[in-house]
């Protein structure tokens, strides 16, 4: 009998188009594992709302594996312990998995290889969470991408992917590990219940994934270049958490994209390269979650200030459109992008508020936190980072709200106690009558677009200096 294969599942969670669990299946019968290995990735450990996530995300996976023969080990602990002594204890010869591109995650792979290698094992990584693996893209000049445009051009050149991989009907497979451990056992629920409304608009998992793809593609793609920076209907895929743990492959979104043959596609496409982009810029500079890509920006004038940062967190800052995205943040786990970059901008630039703070605040309560994507976009919001947005462009949130929430749905539907407000007041409702203002119960701006415009422009103006 072969010797048994592991397959290390981490993020690509499926098991449709998974290049590591068809190399695993040609080779022997297969051992299923996932570890939950905090430690390794300290404080990039997944975030509340992602734990969530990730939960129900494991427990798809194995019923979908228990449905073709196979059962999923579940282990918690270091990953450089475990999987080598997995291999010693089975006599496995070869570890599949997808490749990492976090930093923490390529060193301890680098590690896990050597153990292995001791033992006379071998870790084999495969390209399963990207359309092609950061380091292979480069420009005519030899180097790493530092603008999105020429590197989507880049992608684009490559011609389409190749086609997706099938599910396997059968996953020949040996029994769990002993130490197998029950879902349970690893804690990712949260303890108490503000998730309680996630399940409104997610469903977890490989089968989640497919519908919520196939509603999109039917229903929303041939509209998306021209309603996608509209928060207040159903006017992007939502695919960002799906994609985030592997319950979809990127090229198994491109291929379908295209299948739609929708007018729409190739703004979509270039959404999905702008992914591709915060992971090639991760890649080549590690330190992109905490340290601004640009020098200069080390001494930015920033005033932290916790108070300011709790009304922005708790959606209290008077702004409706920056409240309203920061309670859908902490109702369902998801922000829609025009508003990410809303609030965002908020924080940093009328608040002065480290970007950092910001972002450890999505890492926590976004389903989809990912470590390039959420780096790469609040570095770009700040003007620090690559293909950086000019320092001079703060996003005024009344016209923001009023251009893409003309008629109030959107903060309507998350600040229920401005939804007497006509539609002319409801992105100023400090303009209300004195009588009107006074029943409403929310919060005067805590500072004027005005002031922390000028706040903002004086302390980018001080870099120069």
């Amino acid at each position: 009998m072969p010797d048994p294969v592991i397959l290390w599942f981490r993020q690509d969670l499926r098991l449709a188009d998974n290049p590591a669990l068809v190399a695993a299946i040609l080779e022997g019968p297969v051992l299923p594992v996932y570890i939950l290995d905090d430690e390794a990735a300290g404080r990039w450990a997944t975030g509340g709302a992602g734990r969530w996530w990730l939960h129900h995300s494991l427990a798809s996976l194995t019923r979908d594996l228990e449905a073709r023969g196979a059962s999923l080990t579940l282990l918690r602990g270091r990953a450089e312990t475990l999987i080598p002594a997995l291999a010693q204890s089975t006599g496995a010869k070869q570890v599949h998995a997808g490749r990492l591109v976090e930093p923490f995650a390529r060193e301890r792979d680098s590690r896990i290889a050597e153990a292995l290698g001791a033992i006379g094992a071998t870790l084999t990584l495969h390209t399963s969470s990207l359309l092609t693996e950061p380091h292979r893209i480069r420009s005519a000049h030899g180097t790493p991408f530092v603008v999105y445009s020429p590197f989507s051009r880049a992608i684009f050149a490559l011609g389409e992917p190749d086609a997706a991989l099938p599910v396997p009907d059968r996953v020949p497979a040996v029994p769990p590990a002993s130490d197998s451990l029950p879902l349970e056992a690893l804690e990712l629920l949260p303890k108490r219940d503000w998730a309680d409304a996630f399940p409104e608009l997610w469903t977890p998992g490989e089968a989640g994934a497919a519908k919520r793809i196939e509603r999109f593609t039917t229903k929303a793609l041939s509209q998306y270049g021209a309603d996608r920076n509209a928060p207040g209907g159903e006017t992007t895929s939502g695919m960002s958490p799906h994609l985030r743990w592997g319950e979809i492959s990127p090229r198994q979104l491109w291929h379908a994209a295209r299948a739609a043959g929708a007018e729409g596609q190739d703004t979509y496409l270039k959404e999905i390269i702008w992914r591709e982009f915060s992971y090639h810029l991760l890649w080549h500079r590690p330190e992109l979650p905490e340290v601004p890509l640009r020098a200069e920006f080390a001494r930015f004038p920033w005033q932290p200030d916790a108070k300011l940062l709790h009304a922005w967190q708790r959606g209290e800052t008077g702004f409706p459109i920056v409240d309203a995205g920061m309670r859908q943040l902490w109702k369902h786990g998801w922000l829609h992008n025009r508003v990410r970059m809303i609030v965002a901008s908020f924080l940093i630039k009328h608040l002065l508020q480290p970007w950092q703070d910001g972002s450890a605040w999505f890492w926590d309560t976004l389903v989809d936190a990912d470590l390039a994507s959420n780096s790469a976009s609040w570095q770009w919001v700040a003007g620090s980072g690559a293909d950086a947005a000019p320092y001079f462009r703060v996003f005024n949130p009344i016209l923001q709200g009023e251009k893409f929430d003309t008629d109030g749905r959107y903060v309507r539907a998350y600040l229920p106690e401005l939804a007497s407000l006509p539609d002319n007041l409801i992105h100023r409702p400090w303009e209300a009558p004195a009588e009107v203002r006074a029943a409403l119960r929310y919060p005067a701006p805590i500072i004027s677009h005005e002031e922390g415009r000028d706040r903002a422009l004086a302390a980018f103006a001080s870099l120069k200096e």
